[in-house]
């Protein structure tokens, strides 16, 4: 009919369209993809994009460059092939294709939008799509290009699957309950929910404050399930309640297969995973950390903010000063919150920070980036610093954004008396921009904020963000009875060290110390 290779298919969802039409939107402006796996083998997926209620003569259609959690271009639009454009009688019509990834389509003269394109995915990875003969994983940016000048539009979504993929696991709402028709309200919550599509397991759910917290994957591994699941409810239960609030409907964490990496969400995160792994505390720890670090992201960096991070630029870079804020002390809270939810002890904890600070100090990039910088040049350096030659001229804000959030802490928790920390900070961060504002914050509210808290001036802390002047472990770790021990390794030169409760600690440092570690 219009797109042969989906032309089979058409006769059977048409009354579908019709349906999701009608309940998505009084709008007259609509926006309707399918998706099809006609051979998944292949790698390959099919796309086709209906639109109604448009005027003038073109309409651009753009594929993200970039996905949001993952602060790379990506050139989603190089995967891209055989768009097509075609009216209601299935007449193809001449596109002009722009910068690799946009599309210049005429507007019939109904009003209407007709077109189709394959999208090929060779490589696994949680920023990129993927496709084989037994699942599929889909990164709405690369495979749904949105209208120029309407990134507000309704969407629908219709599925189709091979009967083997019995599960979708996506945040997105679905109609009356068919997780194979999906809506969203715009362009933005649609490239913020990955989908997941398979013979998939779901773990047994854990509700907390009447919000529904799920488990869902792909080839999940062997593992004991019903204890990962307490861990992760106690986990989510520790990160709520530092701010205090659950702002979503419905929470899931998405297991996409074995692999690296995990990309949050505002009501869900995508996670490489592989329940093999939970087989000793070493594992259990880094597991619950990576979870806990990607659920506290839909916190900070979702809502808690940098105010370049939002509303997005698809096409481009979004670069800020403060990706050490929600990365690095995203990190910093990982930490504390599987400390506080009771799945890691003191030393482990202590362990986890030991790791950052050798790191750092091993490292000859301090002396050469900030933490701002690190921040501003991860679109060019990448999440982990410079790589090759310069690998020594850079650093991570995964690795000091959580050492610099941890002596923030503890200087607020000193200048208060022990009645404020970073948690309030945190706190103030959400319900005033996020809550009040509805926006995200500047370099200088930030800093603000944390002085507001602490009560005092803390240009000197800042200065180990804005610049490369050496930390001063000594001062703010004393603060609460810590310090630091260090010896050089003989063979390599390279520092040990190793973090420590001091002997003999006062009783300010004790209730720090003891405040820090339970709330």
């Amino acid at each position: 009919m219009f797109c042969s290779s989906i032309a089979t298919y058409f006769g059977r969802i048409s009354f579908l369209f019709s349906f999701v039409l009608l309940i998505i939107s009084a709008d007259a402006q609509t926006i309707r993809y399918t998706i099809s796996f006609p051979e998944p083998g292949l790698h390959r997926m099919h796309i086709e994009l209906e639109a109604s209620g448009w005027n003038g003569e073109t309409a651009t259609l753009t594929l993200p460059n970039w996905t949001p959690g993952y602060y790379q271009l990506m050139d989603y639009g190089k995967s891209v092939s055989q768009f097509t454009n075609y009216d209601s009688d299935g007449k193809r019509h001449p596109i002009e294709s722009k910068n690799g990834n946009q599309w210049i389509i005429p507007i019939q003269k109904n009003k209407s939008i007709h077109c189709c394109f394959e999208v090929q995915t060779n490589k696994q990875f949680v920023a990129n799509s993927y496709v084989d003969s037994n699942h599929a994983y889909l990164i709405p940016g690369a495979v749904f290009p949105y209208i120029n000048g309407k990134i507000n539009t309704h969407i629908s979504i219709q599925i189709i699957s091979p009967k083997a993929w019995d599960q979708v696991a996506t945040g997105l709402s679905n109609v009356n309950g068919n997780s194979t028709e999906l809506i969203a309200d715009n362009f933005d919550d649609l490239y913020d929910s990955p989908i997941l599509l398979g013979a998939l397991e779901s773990l047994k759910p854990f509700t907390i404050n009447g919000i529904e917290h799920r488990f869902v994957g792909y080839k999940l591994g062997d593992f004991d399930r019903t204890a990962f699941m307490q861990n992760l409810e106690k986990m989510v239960k520790t990160a709520s309640n530092i701010i205090g609030d659950i702002p979503y409907e419905h929470y899931s964490f998405i297991g996409i297969g074995p692999g690296r990496g995990g990309i949050e969400h505002l009501n869900s995160t995508t996670v490489s995973f592989n329940g093999k792994e939970l087989k000793n505390p070493g594992g259990i720890n880094r597991m619950m950390s990576f979870l806990a670090h990607e659920y506290f992201h839909h916190y900070n960096v979702k809502r808690i903010r940098p105010f370049e991070l939002g509303p997005f630029d698809y096409t481009k870079e979004n670069r800020t000063n403060l990706l050490w804020v929600s990365e690095g002390l995203s990190v910093y809270y990982e930490y504390l919150i599987i400390k506080r939810a009771g799945i890691i002890d003191e030393a482990t904890l202590l362990n986890n920070f030991e790791k950052n600070i050798n790191t750092i100090e091993n490292s000859s990039g301090r002396l050469y980036q900030s933490l701002a910088q690190a921040s501003y040049d991860t679109w060019s350096d990448g999440p982990f610093g410079k790589q090759g030659a310069e690998a020594d001229k850079s650093i991570s804000y995964y690795e000091k954004g959580p050492v610099v959030g941890l002596l923030f802490d503890f200087a607020i928790r000193h200048a208060s008396a022990n009645k404020k920390s970073l948690d309030d900070v945190m706190r103030y961060l959400y319900w005033h921009y996020y809550k009040e504002l509805h926006r995200g914050f500047t370099d200088a509210e930030f800093q603000q904020a944390c002085e507001a808290v602490a009560g005092i001036s803390l240009s000197h802390l800042f200065e180990y963000v804005y610049s490369t002047k050496e930390l001063d472990y000594t001062t703010y770790l004393s603060y609460a009875g810590l310090a630091l021990n260090i010896k050089l390794d003989g063979k390599t030169g390279k520092k040990m060290i190793s973090l420590k409760r001091i002997d003999n600690p006062s009783k300010e440092q004790q209730e720090i110390l003891q405040s820090w570690l339970e709330k």
